[in-house]
């Protein structure tokens, strides 16, 4: 039987609900301290007890009563106490008044809380709590509240962030109850002083209370010279990363991007990137992307992006060959092109299948793609097209980066996959600070540039839009997109979404690394820093005239 029949059949008779109300009992012990004895019920025994339900009825329904071998307990009161509440340690905290989220109404007295954290008090007047966590106090808890004429039970969820910059500050001792922060997951990533670009040294990750033995490394070009670098983190293949609920499920992950917001004080441009490339199109190969923040070696770190690792682990999750030939674009001479070129695959690197890097004919089917867009004739490059390349993949990906001015992922910063005994080529995305307005420096960029002004970055884009055949059914669907999965209330709506669940975060990162930023010798010249705040709104704003500019064209 459903909770709101329960509800239905007690307001028609359950006067006596009160009377088996029984004397709470002493301290319990629970994370963050040991927990204190806390006011109950003081109608223990009491024939009529607190109850405010309507009738006054003993109630002889056996459902009413919960009597009867296949009934459930009635729900009575069902308590709740708001939240979930995040703060940091220092701060003051009172939650709200216990209710029932029923209806009834009980007296403060009537309800308990356990086990209280230590310094927390529960005042039966007001049924609320009152505390302020002490610098040793970070962690999540997770209170039980009990309705206690009924013995029915609730948790109210209280997160308390670690106050790192507090000269008094004790760090987090366990991290596998520090699991979140202001609503973010939490990775504790505790890695070898060794740690470096080139090779992966051990590391132990600790997550959602979860230990992962593991290695990691530095990755990246430009954010190798961050203060707050961007990692890889690898997992063991008989215990790999699971995050049960955000991006929708990243779960059974062999390899976890912990991709760095130094360069972003927006700190949503890679999420949204990532997020917007996903929903063009469900059938192109999708990068999991959610929010998180970091601790290294039992420090703050910050606010990251969590992301997929573009390798043959990903290529299997989407039914292709582990075994395939991925390669990197990691310059601008990945164009596609083969003038002035000593190879046609100049500018990318192989990163994994057969033949290995170095290996005679390690490059023959990437070569083979190349020369064929740059030198085939027309009839040729659309006879053949379809057979070469998914087509949808490569036309995506000129939609999607001519549209955030994703300037060095048009040309260099993506993925190419070949199965040389099955498929098409596909492609895959990567690196997006560079985009929404700023370059990969953070300077300022306007948002007027033409989407079709991308030939420059590589010859394909010049192909496909030089079609009698391909390019107008690639601008009327560019045209579509800005009106469906790409409309311009819908693309704010998500971005609304993302700055409301990092805003807390992203000060929090702010204050951690706003120094180094505008210091950093990457951009140091700048004269145009921004504020958080002032960022969001750049950013937001941004879109708005972007999208208006490129309707215009292809509306």
């Amino acid at each position: 039987m459903n909770r709101g029949l329960f509800a239905a059949l007690m307001l028609g008779g359950c006067g006596d609900a009160g009377g088996t109300g029984s004397e709470g009992t002493g301290a319990g012990t629970g994370t963050g301290g040991t927990g204190e004895a806390t006011p109950t019920s003081s109608g223990a025994g009491s024939e009529t007890g607190t109850s405010d339900v309507s009738g006054t009825s003993a109630g002889t329904d056996p459902a009413s009563t919960g009597s009867g071998p296949d009934l459930p307990p009635p729900v009575r009161c069902d308590p709740e106490a708001g939240g979930p509440y995040w703060l940091l340690e220092g701060e003051p905290l009172k939650t709200a008044a216990i209710t029932c989220k029923t209806g009834m109404k009980l007296a403060g007295e009537d309800f308990a809380i356990d086990p209280l954290p230590q310094g927390a008090k529960y005042d039966p007047a007001t049924a609320t709590l009152a505390w302020t966590p002490g610098l040793d106090q970070a962690a999540v808890y997770e209170l039980t509240i009990t309705a206690v004429p009924f013995a029915e039970t609730g948790t109210v969820k209280i997160g308390v962030a670690d106050a790192w910059d507090d000269p008094k500050n004790v760090p987090v001792q366990d991290w596998a109850i520090y699991t979140e922060e202001y609503g973010l997951p939490v990775l504790h990533l505790e890695a070898d002083p060794g740690i470096n670009p080139d090779a992966y040294t051990p590391a132990t990750a600790t997550y959602r209370g979860h230990v992962y033995t593991s290695e990691a490394k530095w990755r990246g070009a430009a954010s190798l010279g961050y203060p707050k670098k961007s990692f890889t983190v690898k997992f063991g293949k008989d215990d790999k990363f699971n995050e049960p609920e955000l991006a929708g499920g990243f779960v059974d992950k062999r390899k976890l991007v912990l991709i760095s917001t130094f360069d972003d004080n927006a700190y949503v441009r890679q999420r949204l990137s990532y997020e917007m490339w996903n929903i063009l199109d469900p059938e192109h190969l999708q990068i999991q992307v959610y929010s998180g923040v970091v601790f290294l070696n039992g420090a703050y770190h910050g606010l990251y992006t969590f992301s997929d690792h573009v390798d043959g682990y990903l290529m299997e999750d989407h039914g292709l060959s582990q075994a395939g030939n991925l390669y990197k674009a990691r310059t601008h001479d990945a164009n596609f092109r083969v003038a002035n070129k000593a190879t046609p695959h100049l500018g990318l690197t192989k990163e994994e299948g057969l033949p290995l890097d170095g290996q005679p004919g390690a490059y023959d089917d990437l070569d083979e793609l190349v020369t064929w867009v740059a030198t085939s004739t027309d009839a040729k490059f659309h006879g053949e097209i379809d057979a070469r390349i998914d087509r949808r993949d490569y036309e995506d990906w000129f939609i999607f980066v001519s549209l955030i001015m994703a300037d060095d992922s048009a040309g260099k910063n993506s993925y190419h996959y070949h199965d040389p005994l099955m498929g098409p080529w596909r492609y895959a995305p990567w690196d997006f600070n560079d985009s929404f307005g700023q370059t990969w420096q953070t300077a300022r960029k306007g948002f007027d540039a033409q989407p079709e002004g991308y030939v420059w970055a590589n010859e394909l884009f010049t192909r496909l839009l030089a079609s009698k055949t391909l390019g107008p059914p690639l601008r009327a669907r560019y045209g579509a997109t800005l009106k469906d999965v790409y409309a311009v209330d819908a693309i704010l709506e998500r971005y609304d979404a993302m700055v409301d669940e990092t805003a807390a975060s992203a000060v929090r990162d702010e204050g951690r690394w706003a120094a180094e930023y505008k210091s950093y010798g990457g951009w140091n010249w700048r004269t145009d820093f921004t504020s958080y705040d002032e960022e969001v709104l750049f950013l937001r704003q941004w879109i708005i005239d972007r999208w208006a500019f490129v309707a215009a064209i292809y509306g």
